[in-house]
């Protein structure tokens, strides 16, 4: 199989892979030889862009098919809004590597953590079981799409976080 990862437009396999590069971040979040600042800027604008592409595009697709469960794409919508709060409060820390950014920063982990999982096991999951690849591909493309222009944006600036919590 000649196709990588960054070529798929297949949505499941693209928000898989914003995942492990949530993953790849929170590590170097973590670590003190990193440039923390820089991951956390591609973390924040990555997560807000993530969640309102898959708000936008994914989530309301999927609600349509009768074997995927709306209770559990809702559900991912309201952890969508913690991981919010939870970032929120980690860009609103005035030191890096203070014990308040590392508990802000654990609170960010574990409310993303247990939303990628729920989100794989019951949401994508689901997808890959009920909707063609090629429908897939088009939720994908959308995704990317939206994606991009909420990246361009600066979607992750500590305003605009504020602005989304707040709504």
């Amino acid at each position: 199989m000649s196709e990588t990862r960054t070529e798929t437009r297949d949505v499941v396999e693209l928000i898989l892979a914003d995942h492990r590069k949530m993953e790849d971040l929170f590590r170097q979040m973590r670590s003190v030889e990193a440039d923390r600042p820089a991951a956390l800027k591609e973390f924040a604008d990555l997560l807000i862009a993530h969640a309102l592409a898959e708000e936008a595009k994914v989530y309301p697709a999927l609600k349509r098919y009768k074997d995927i469960d709306d209770e559990e794409v809702e559900h991912g919508e309201e952890e969508h809004e913690e991981g919010n709060q939870a970032l929120l409060a980690l860009l609103e820390v005035d030191e890096i590597g203070s014990d308040d950014w590392d508990e802000k920063l654990e609170e960010l982990v574990e409310a993303i953590a247990h939303h990628t999982d729920e989100e794989e096991r019951t949401i994508l999951n689901g997808a890959r079981e009920n909707v063609a690849m090629e429908r897939r591909e088009e939720l994908g493309a959308a995704f990317l799409e939206e994606r991009a222009h909420r990246l361009k944006s600066g979607c992750g600036s500590v305003d605009n976080v504020r602005a989304i919590v707040r709504k």
